[in-house]
C-alpha cells in the first residue's frame, strides 16, 4: 500500500510541474511585450527556468514577473541573457533589409550544426541567436572547458563577427 501511494505522489508532482510549465508559457504568450517565442520554459518540483534571449531589460523583468505570480511556482531561476548591440547600445536598427535577416538565419544554422558535430560540445543544450553577425549563446555546458570550445566553434563559424556567451556551468 506504501508503494502505492509513493508512485501516485511522484505522478502528481510530474502533472504539477508540467502543468505550471504550461501556466507559465500560456502567461508568457499573452503578454504583448514579452517575446515568448524566445523563451524556454521548464519546470522541476515548481522550480520554474527561464532560458533564452530577448531585446530589453524590461521584457526580461516582465517575464521573470509573470513567472513568480504564476500559481504553482516555488522560485524562478533567470537565465534569460538580454542582447547587447555592439557600439551605442542600441538594439539592432529593425529596418535591416530580408538578406540581412537571411544571412544571419544562416549563421545560426551553421553555428547550431558545428556544435552538434563537435566532440566536446553538446549542442543540444545550447541556444544560438544571431542579430547583424553576432551570435548568442545561451544555455548549460558541463565544464568551463565546454563553455571554451562552445565560443571558439561559433567564433570560427563563417560569418560570425562577434560572440556572446550566456553560457551557465552546470554538471
Amino acid at each position: 500500500m506504501a508503494h502505492w501511494t509513493l508512485r501516485l505522489k511522484l505522478v502528481a508532482c510530474a502533472a504539477t510541474d508540467s502543468g505550471v510549465t504550461t501556466k507559465v508559457k500560456t502567461k508568457l504568450a499573452a503578454a504583448n511585450d514579452v517575446p515568448a517565442s524566445q523563451i524556454e520554459v521548464s519546470t522541476h518540483n515548481g522550480v520554474v527556468t527561464l532560458t533564452g534571449n530577448v531585446d530589453s531589460a524590461e521584457a526580461k523583468e516582465h517575464a521573470l514577473q509573470i513567472a513568480r505570480q504564476t500559481k504553482g511556482v516555488t522560485d524562478v531561476v533567470d537565465m534569460i541573457a538580454v542582447r547587447t548591440a555592439a557600439g551605442n547600445g542600441e538594439a539592432p536598427s529593425p529596418d535591416r533589409t530580408m538578406g540581412d535577416r537571411i544571412d544571419d538565419a544562416g549563421i545560426t544554422m551553421k553555428v547550431k550544426a558545428n556544435l552538434l558535430d563537435d566532440p566536446v560540445v553538446k549542442g543540444l543544450r545550447i541556444d544560438v541567436d544571431t542579430r547583424e553577425g553576432v551570435v548568442y549563446l545561451t544555455g548549460n555546458v558541463a565544464s568551463e572547458n565546454e563553455k571554451a570550445q562552445a565560443i571558439r566553434v561559433a567564433k570560427g563559424t563563417e560569418g560570425v563577427r562577434d560572440v556572446q556567451a550566456n553560457l551557465t556551468i552546470k554538471s
